[in-house]
């Protein structure tokens, strides 16, 4: 916040902004840190639909997932306050330097702006447009709810078949007919590590769409995905996540399938 000191030129208003950068790098460890909470809540709750395990509303992953939203929500607000709040100092928006410059201006002390007073404002006003909808922004929010139904599909559970209309149909059945997205339409191999593209939805074996991905754009050409009557022309990267459901449905099929076979 402003400090003063009197010169024999006049008042002269400080700000030192080393402290805001080192709070934002601290904020974004914090971001990282929900991310990594996301990713083992969501891995428990898959485990707890491949091993059948009920648990109590009260203990379920879906509410830790909302709360871990939650909190990465406010952060995010937090974050892009600090940062409106310093793009309204002109001293910084003129000079276009980092934040560990300081603010030095000749002007009269009641003139400096009130950083703390601007983060709050601008906090409040993101906090009061909050939504449930919001969580529909969260990617690793929607990727959990997407690989848990998948699993649950996978498995043949009796919630999916009732949403699905297939009550009654034999378990084996349902895997059976889930067992031709098990192959990589670039290796026609059932995949290992299998990712899935964001945009139009398919599948593939990672190494294979990446060393695909990699090859055309050396050649300053478009990926388009591999799968048979997909019109998604442009394949990247930042597209792929992993497709942790698929994979420990693939996984069990095999243990499952080796069992019967000793």
């Amino acid at each position: 916040m402003p400090g003063r000191s009197n010169s024999s030129s006049g008042a002269t208003g400080f700000i030192s902004f080393s402290g805001v950068e080192s709070a934002l790098s601290s904020l974004k460890s914090f971001q990282s840190c929900i991310n990594s909470g996301m990713d083992t809540a969501s891995g428990v709750a898959l485990d707890l639909v491949e091993t059948q395990t009920e648990v109590s509303s009260e203990y379920s992953m879906d509410k830790v997932m909302v709360e871990f939203a939650i909190m990465d929500r406010q952060l995010n607000h937090y974050v892009k306050a600090v940062q409106s709040a310093i793009n309204h100092l002109p001293c910084l928006a003129h000079r276009g330097h980092s934040l560990t410059v300081g603010w030095v201006k000749e002007e009269r002390p009641e003139k400096i702006p009130d950083l703390k007073l601007l983060v709050e404002k601008k906090f409040l006003t993101l906090q009061s447009k909050n939504s449930d909808a919001d969580f529909q922004n969260n990617e690793k929010f929607v990727q959990f709810k997407q690989q848990l139904k998948e699993l649950k599909k996978q498995y043949g559970l009796q919630s999916d078949r009732e949403a699905d209309g297939t009550e009654g149909t034999d378990e084996d059945m349902i895997v059976t007919q889930s067992q031709t997205n098990f192959i990589c339409p670039i290796t026609q191999l059932e995949m290992k590590k299998p990712v899935k593209n964001k945009v139009c939805g398919h599948t593939y074996e990672e190494e294979a769409i990446v060393r695909m991905i990699e090859s055309k754009h050396r050649r300053k050409k478009k990926a388009c995905c591999p799968k048979i009557g997909c019109s998604h022309t442009d394949i990247r990267r930042s597209d792929l996540i992993q497709d942790e459901a698929l994979r420990r449905a693939i996984e069990s099929h095999n243990k499952k399938k080796h069992r019967q076979s000793e």
